[in-house]
């Protein structure tokens, strides 16, 4: 475990250093929020009001505040396996899974976090209707923090399976753009899954994808009762053994059938 930590705090610290592009980050996230939160005003002023316009706006400012979670990927190992140097990784004498699992985690966290801190501070700030929202209760602030944690361990898990299919094809394309497709829109970071009929949202709810940003944000703004917490974490729980479970049994397969391009 000390190997997997040592892996985290480096790729911590790298990411760190890109303070340039967390402001570009930061600037086109507030950018796309206002747009967002303005077309759901928009379509509000049309009559249509299945969920009150403050909720709607603090969904959307969490989703994009946290953003970086969903679509960041490795590319330095991506780049490896278009090459051939992930041979020498497999000489470490660690699990690679583990490995890159680790780093793949420190990047996603701490670019949330670089960009989510001075977002959610500046949509604090707005006129209500436009920013975010405080939380129902103190409980549910706390509450939303493991729930976010436990997506962010899911959705790590679901980009190693988007590597281990890059392995095999050696173009990562593909797969990580139908992962992307089905991440932003099922996860409610295309279209909030509040807005939903009931029937769908029974359904998505199930998904992984909704264990990412949905699950913490409902339990953010009182979307599930503090009753059904533990039922909540249960199920990102689950989905994050059965998808580090398969990642690691495709790693595996992989790493006894490798054919290593390059020279």
């Amino acid at each position: 475990m000390k190997a997997y930590a040592a892996v985290f705090r480096m790729r911590l610290r790298m990411e760190l250093q890109y303070r340039g592009a967390m402001i570009g980050g930061i600037l086109c996230q507030m950018f796309f929020g206002l747009i967002l939160v303005a077309l759901y005003r928009a379509l509000y002023a049309g009559g249509a009001q299945p969920v009150p316009i403050e909720d709607v706006a603090t969904y959307v400012w969490l989703q994009q505040a946290f953003f970086r979670m969903m679509l960041a990927s490795d590319a330095d190992l991506l780049d490896k396996i278009r090459s051939g140097d992930i041979s020498y990784d497999l000489c470490r004498p660690i699990h690679m899974y583990g490995f890159y699992y680790a780093r793949i985690a420190a990047q996603k966290l701490t670019g949330s976090l670089m960009r989510a801190v001075p977002m959610l501070i500046m949509a604090f700030l707005l006129p209500r209707g436009w920013g975010i929202s405080r939380p129902s209760s103190l409980s549910a602030l706390l509450a939303c923090i493991p729930a976010l944690m436990l997506g962010l361990l899911c959705v790590c898990a679901l980009e190693n399976i988007t590597v281990a299919f890059t392995m095999k094809t050696l173009d990562p394309r593909g797969m990580q753009g139908l992962l992307n497709l089905l991440m932003v829109t099922l996860s409610g970071n295309l279209f909030p899954l509040t807005l939903f009929p009931e029937n769908w949202q029974k359904a998505i709810t199930l998904f992984p994808y909704a264990q990412l940003l949905d699950a913490p944000i409902r339990i953010y703004t009182g979307g599930y009762l503090m009753s059904g917490v533990l039922r909540v974490y249960a199920l990102q729980a689950f989905w994050v053994c059965v998808l580090a479970a398969a990642g690691v049994f495709m790693w595996n397969a992989n790493r006894k059938r490798m054919i290593v391009q390059g020279g």
